[in-house]
């Protein structure tokens, strides 16, 4: 019994990669979000480190690249180029950027890259039992190569390093956001860490700088023929039609897949939008919702978090009433907008919007979530009823409606919103399976067959500014035809074929439209801001939170 005890506390740790090393000098939450939630991405500086390596490799440039593993140092990793000069073994590392120079103007290596070359050094002295006197750094963009001096403060501060990566993977919390806001414009994760918006959140800037990206150029790809096959060909998904017509789509060109009907995908085709990271969904034939391709991959650590914070009833009311306030709002201001170049007052409109504001004053002060629900319920029983207000009165008739119903949709304009809210549904589970939260677990809907809670409550923010505004909108121009459109059977009225595939069309410019976010101050396209939510909603039990559900319309 003893002997197993010793054998298993001298067994060997887990290797640390020396490019981990990198990331936590440069900025421990880095080390943190990439190493131990296991994050990452790829932006425009990763790919030109690449096209930097590939050139140098092009024009001859003497190259030897080692992979080395060292378990009594606890590193392992990929050395860029080792050389010999005058008898001695020389690890080098090309960097794109330039040196540090202090304040003496004299080249230096940045701490990061130091300890990275350094832990090379190391690796290759006891890979080869030999002396490494130093380590070389080649910047490119100032043509510096830089002498990094390897001693014995220098192994140590290596080993150094090392304990810390340890400890910090057997962490529960992530790392605060630095302090060098310098260090965030520079950084591949910014779109994952959010920094400025945590700092804004915190009152420690007055504006945050837009380091999310503000659009997603991928392709949205709905496959609405039944009978449709999609597969892969290569690096591209080959979609094939009833007919024998086929149309290829590159998937570095592709971020989801929605497969409406009877479409069909091979098993190929759902591995390659696994490791492509496209998006999978499915929606029945009538246009609901059924389900996504559940991709997730990486720490547990994060939905840990998700459900000790989502399984509090404290914080579950507190987001409950945030969601509430923000979907009421937009609806109030909705109604408003009608009102507006308007000669004679409409007094059912306005009773509708002093009355929601009334029920919203109550909203902070709702105890429990059942409290909550009831005034929810009293807010969208107003603001439907309110509805048929804005209607032009150029509209067709058949587009006019009394209250809002479904499973079934009973009129056109109901069938509008029904197919518009399962679109939206998509979307936002599309985001929430990207950022890597649970979807099964929200705070506020309860669970039902199919539609996840957090799904639910995501979607509450967007209703209005993505469903009802555009639906609206378009009946007010006569964009649809009455007859060609949709499909009556007996009480049921649906969307028909050429009807869905008008409504994507519409559906998807709409999300390619630009908003000002009301708080950040900075404009991101609607795509791009139901995943921001996601991703503020989760600092929201990180200790960053203040962010969240605060789109309101104007």
């Amino acid at each position: 019994m003893t002997t197993a005890i010793v054998e298993a506390t001298t067994e060997p740790q887990e290797t640390i990669r020396v490019n981990a090393l990198h990331a936590l000098v440069y900025c421990p939450r880095l080390y943190y979000l990439e190493e131990v939630e296991e994050l990452y991405t790829q932006d425009a500086a990763v790919f030109a480190g690449r096209r930097l390596h590939m050139e140098l490799e092009e024009e001859g440039e003497e190259w030897t690249q080692f992979v080395l593993e060292n378990t009594e140092l606890g590193l392992r990793g990929k050395v860029d180029a080792l050389r010999t000069r005058n008898r001695q073994t020389i690890p080098y590392e090309h960097k794109r950027g330039r040196c540090y120079r202090g304040q003496d103007n004299k080249p230096q290596a940045w701490e990061s890259d130091r300890i990275q070359i350094l832990a090379y050094a190391c690796l290759l002295e006891a890979e080869l039992g030999i002396t490494v006197p130093e380590g070389r750094i080649r910047y490119h963009a100032d043509n510096v190569l830089v002498h990094v001096l390897l001693d014995d403060q220098a192994r140590q501060d290596v080993l150094d390093s090392v304990e810390r990566a340890r400890q910090l993977r057997l962490s529960p919390e992530r790392p605060p956001v630095t302090t060098n806001e310098r260090l965030c414009a520079r950084c591949s994760l910014a779109p994952v860490c959010l920094p400025e918006e945590t700092r804004l959140a915190q009152g420690k800037t007055d504006q945050a700088i837009r380091l999310f990206p503000e659009d997603d150029e991928r392709k949205i790809i709905h496959v609405t023929e039944a009978g449709t096959r999609v597969g892969k060909s290569g690096d591209q998904f080959k979609i094939t039609k009833r007919d024998g017509t086929t149309t290829t789509v590159p998937s570095r060109q592709t971020g989801q897949l929605i497969l409406h009907g009877y479409a069909q995908i091979s098993t190929q085709a759902m591995y390659f939008c696994a490791e492509q990271e496209v998006g999978l969904h499915f929606v029945s034939g009538g246009g609901r919702y059924l389900g996504s391709f559940d991709t997730r991959q990486g720490s547990i650590q994060r939905r840990i978090r998700q459900y000790q914070a989502l399984t509090d009833p404290t914080i579950c009311l507190q987001l409950a009433r945030q969601l509430v306030t923000c979907r009421g709002q937009s609806q109030r201001k909705f109604l408003m907008r009608g009102q507006r170049g308007v000669d004679t007052a409409n007094a059912a409109l306005e009773q509708a919007i002093e009355q929601m504001q009334r029920i919203l004053k109550q909203v902070p002060k709702a105890d429990v979530l059942s409290s909550l629900l009831g005034l929810e319920g009293n807010l969208a029983a107003l603001f439907f009823g309110a509805l048929p207000n804005l209607i032009s009165e150029n509209a067709a008739p058949e587009f006019r409606f009394e209250s809002r119903n479904r499973r079934p949709p009973k009129d056109r304009f109901n069938a509008l919103l029904s197919f518009g809210y399962s679109m939206l549904l998509k979307d936002v589970m599309n985001a929430i399976l990207a950022v890597g939260l649970e979807p099964a677990l929200g705070f506020y809907h309860q669970p039902r067959t199919q539609a996840p809670p957090l799904a639910l409550d995501l979607m509450e923010i967007f209703r209005v500014p993505l469903v009802d505004m555009p639906v609206m909108a378009s009946i007010n121009r006569n964009q649809w035809d009455k007859a060609e459109d949709f499909q009556i059977r007996g009480e049921q009225v649906w969307l028909s074929d050429g009807g869905r595939r008008k409504f994507i069309s519409l559906y998807e410019r709409r999300k390619e439209e630009s908003w000002k976010h009301p708080v950040t101050q900075y404009s991101l396209t609607y795509r791009r801001l139901i995943e921001l939510e996601v991703r503020l909603l989760e600092k929201e039990w990180m200790g960053e939170g203040g962010l969240f559900a605060q789109l309101v319309i104007r």
